[in-house]
């Protein structure tokens, strides 16, 4: 049963093998992990701007196994949606004028509609969004 949410930020320390961050996950039940449709796109989006540029063909080489890599993590955790009750949400908060980014609302509001804990480094930012639990992993 899902359980957390990834920010962005630690589902890149996953990827990297961050000590703490797989410290806690491996005793996380399976599937109890997930990540938002925001996270997703935010991973995306990163490698395609790098794609985008233009490279030189050892880099560009390079740039698409990354892509490819990406992807592969993706497909490891529970994607979980951006729905009509996360966009009311969203804008709700929105309503309430937190100086926070609007991808990163967008992933608070997923976490909040789904009961889930987010678990990222931006406490300073989240901690700004009422009844949002929050942890850090990376600790």
């Amino acid at each position: 049963m899902l359980r957390y949410l990834f920010d962005t930020d630690h589902l890149t320390l996953y990827d990297h093998a961050h000590p703490a961050v797989w410290r806690h996950f491996s005793v996380q039940p399976l599937g109890s992990v997930g990540i938002s449709a925001v996270t997703v796109e935010e991973s995306i989006r990163g490698r395609l701007a790098v794609l985008s540029r233009h490279l030189n063909r050892p880099l560009q080489v390079q740039a698409y196994a990354r892509l490819i890599d990406s992807l592969q993590l993706l497909h490891e955790f529970p994607i979980v949606a951006f729905d009509a009750p996360s966009e009311r949400e969203y804008q709700q908060l929105r309503s309430q004028r937190l100086r926070i980014g609007s991808k990163d609302l967008r992933i608070a509001s997923i976490a909040l509609v789904n009961g889930l804990i987010l678990v990222t480094r931006n406490q300073s930012d989240f901690a700004q969004v009422p009844g949002l639990p929050l942890e850090d992993w990376s600790v």
